[in-house]
């Protein structure tokens, strides 16, 4: 009777973990795909700056060439967080951003 006891309380426990890890695992490709989606929308921000950046009104412009500068530290720090959810990628999204078009600095 002991024993019957004891797998009750093991499959009992194992039925628990088993729910928790798949509520986890969903909250990991959760976040996964935010920060992804996140990354991608500054990187998208930063080509939009950069190609303002070259435009003849505001070339030069030291705001923008700070922002420029700023951008690529967020970017950096971004990639660190993204490099852990990696999972979730839109490769071809990405290609397509980092095309002929990367925020250069003069």
């Amino acid at each position: 009777m002991m024993i019957y006891t004891i797998l009750t309380i093991s499959l009992l426990l194992n039925l628990f973990l088993l729910w928790y890890l798949v509520k986890l695992l969903r909250k990991f490709i959760f976040i996964s795909q935010n920060i992804t989606d996140l990354f991608l929308t500054v990187k998208s921000f930063g080509v939009f700056v950069g190609t303002l950046y070259g435009m003849d009104n505001y070339h030069g412009e030291p705001i923008i060439q700070e922002l420029i500068y700023k951008l690529k530290e967020v970017l950096g720090e971004m990639e660190y967080f993204r490099e852990i959810f990696q999972y979730t990628i839109d490769e071809e999204l990405e290609e397509e951003l980092n095309g002929p078009q990367e925020i250069e600095e003069d």
